[in-house]
């Protein structure tokens, strides 16, 4: 069905089609299902636009996966099939190195400085990093707050992550930052990792909480560690091969749309988040807050050999701390 569907799209036209009514329908490729606070603000989106543009233009929004993986959608995105996604930043790094950056453990001294800096000066200039690789960012949408879960074993500092198998996303910051805390870094695809827990051949993984419970991972796993490690924020996107040809008062609409959108999909987040949180307890997650500084102080390192290895990333980092 997924492949049906993306050969539609690539005869239909290129990331978009006009109906005979006149109406500009851009195609929206995403991978979270559609409960999901993102995919709430991505309607707020899809209204927006529609609302700013007197209904000249609308989004068409294939969500769940349908038109694949994360890294797929911003292929598609690269060679114009689709107009728009939203893909995490950490998929994004390995397109745009720039989004590295934003993986660091700890980077953010709390939610406030992080969409400071990511509504600023630094994350626009981020944003536009991306247009050398067809990859325009529109906006930042909130993915809170990576924290630890396990199975069988409390994480209540950095030396009880030792021996264990903590499954990461296939990228080298989060396994550099797990592999630094002591535990043993195991990438693996997210569709695996529920039977992975509960058969053993991982001890845990990490991860927010709306995506801990949606991912129904606290069946399989009995504690969950707010050590907040990371805030790896989602990334709105649009191709710069259909941006191009905008025209400006098409492009106002589209930017503001998804800035209006943003603010939208926090108020979600944050509800989400509670709601996952008390669906986690009364299942019978213990629930721990751990001492973060430890943690802090353990994965330095992380962020020193980053420094080393991209001495071009230098810059940036100082004015994200400076602010």
């Amino acid at each position: 069905m997924k492949r049906f569907i993306l050969a539609c799209i690539l005869v239909v036209s290129l990331a978009s089609c006009k109906k005979d009514d006149g109406v500009q329908t851009l195609y929206l490729a995403h991978t979270l299902p559609q409960g999901h606070p993102v995919h709430k603000g991505i309607l707020e989106f899809k209204k927006a636009l529609n609302k700013k543009s007197g209904g000249r233009m609308d989004i068409k929004i294939f969500p769940d996966g349908q038109l694949g993986s994360e890294r797929e959608a911003l292929e598609l995105l690269q060679i114009g099939s689709v107009a728009i996604t939203k893909v995490s930043a950490a998929t994004l790094s390995n397109f745009v190195p720039e989004y590295h950056v934003l993986g660091i453990p700890y980077l953010f001294r709390d939610k406030q400085h992080q969409f400071d800096v990511l509504e600023g000066e630094v994350g626009k200039s981020i944003l536009e990093k991306g247009s050398k690789f067809w990859l325009r960012g529109l906006c930042y949408y909130d993915a809170g707050s990576r924290s630890f879960y396990t199975s069988n074993k409390a994480v209540r500092t950095p030396e009880d992550l030792k021996g264990l198998k903590i499954r990461v996303m296939n990228n080298q910051m989060a396994i550099n930052m797990v592999n630094s805390l002591g535990g043993s870094a195991t990438p693996m695809a997210y569709g695996e990792l529920y039977t992975a827990i509960q058969q053993g051949v991982v001890d845990g993984a990490e991860n927010n909480p709306p995506s801990f419970v949606s991912s129904n991972h606290y069946e399989v796993s009995k504690y969950y560690t707010l050590d907040q490690h990371s805030s790896v924020p989602d990334v709105l996107l649009i191709s710069t091969k259909y941006w191009d040809k905008l025209s400006e008062e098409e492009r106002v609409w589209v930017q503001e749309a998804a800035d209006e959108s943003a603010q939208a999909q926090k108020v979600f987040w944050n509800a989400s988040v509670e709601e996952s949180m008390a669906v986690a307890k009364k299942a019978g997650v213990e629930v721990i807050i751990p001492e973060k500084s430890l943690f802090q102080e353990k994965s330095k390192s992380v962020l020193e050999d980053f420094m080393k290895k991209h001495p071009e990333m230098t810059d940036i980092i100082s004015k994200i701390k400076k602010q």
